[in-house]
């Protein structure tokens, strides 16, 4: 579905972090998705200096 929109739900992420910030880039990994709703299950990884 190309034109879906979907939902990324941040299930983990380092205690000490803060939220990323709309437009902010992040990384992380796959853990799991929902086809029928287009929902994506995210494990942020640890943000390294410059992003």
């Amino acid at each position: 579905m190309p034109d879906a929109i979907g939902l990324a739900e941040i299930i983990s992420m380092p205690r000490e972090a803060a939220l990323p910030q709309p437009g902010e880039q992040v990384r992380g990994e796959v853990l799991g998705h929902g086809d029928h709703n287009c929902q994506v299950r995210i494990k942020l990884e640890e943000r390294e200096e410059g992003m």
